[in-house]
């Protein structure tokens, strides 16, 4: 196995068990299990595909994608109860799959365009696009809207992993540095509490006094 196709594979692994432990979060049953997992470890690669315009896409031309999905959902079903706190376990699961899925986007973005800023781009769609999906349908709050720093993570990493690229170092290496930069950064928002500046300036009023 290339070092790309296990970056692929661990990204889907990964974003279907945070869509498994979501499903657990809301009590549901095991087809609400596979359900979370299937769109929450398919859905930014399944965006990225469609921007590129390969289709099919990624899993219907390879089902094993929709199989560890499948498998990685009865696990979860029968041991998230295991786990003292799942969110915790979710969000931090969500933040490896992040880096590993940043590269893999970025990867083949560069493969089916030559563009380093639609690398980027399809880097960062693919890495967080999953726990978007994932936070909209279990009603969550959303990972957008949590104040740590999220989406630039998965840029930073496409970015690292695009210039390591463009600079002729082996794939492991560059794949290495984007997956551990990506990681630092959304690690580090986690454990630290990393943010940007907000805006403070006069809120947005209700639509009823607008209208």
């Amino acid at each position: 196995m290339s070092l790309l196709s296990f970056l692929d594979y661990a990204g889907v692994a990964l974003f279907a068990a945070t869509g498994a432990l979501s499903a657990s979060r809301k009590q549901l049953d095991l087809i609400g299990f596979l359900f979370f997992a299937a769109v929450t470890g398919i859905g930014g690669g399944t965006l990225r595909d469609i921007i590129l315009g390969r289709v099919p896409v990624f899993w219907v031309l390879n089902p094993t994608y929709i199989i560890i999905c499948a498998f990685v959902g009865v696990l979860f079903f029968f041991t998230a109860h295991l786990f003292e706190s799942r969110y915790r376990l979710l969000i931090w699961l969500d933040a490896v799959g992040l880096s590993a899925y940043c590269v893999m986007g970025a990867a083949k973005g560069m493969a089916a365009t030559g563009s380093p800023t639609v690398a980027i781009v399809t880097g960062a769609l693919t890495a967080t696009f999953g726990g978007i999906l994932r936070d909209l349908l279990a009603n969550e709050p959303s990972v957008l809207l949590r104040p740590e720093i999220y989406v630039t993570a998965a840029i930073v990493g496409a970015g690292v992993f695009t210039a390591a690229n463009a600079t002729m170092l082996p794939l492991y290496i560059s794949a290495g540095l984007g997956v551990a930069a990506a990681f630092a950064v959304r690690g580090g928002a986690l454990w630290f509490g990393w943010t940007f500046p907000t805006y403070h300036h006069r809120p947005g009023r209700h639509p009823d006094d607008v209208m």
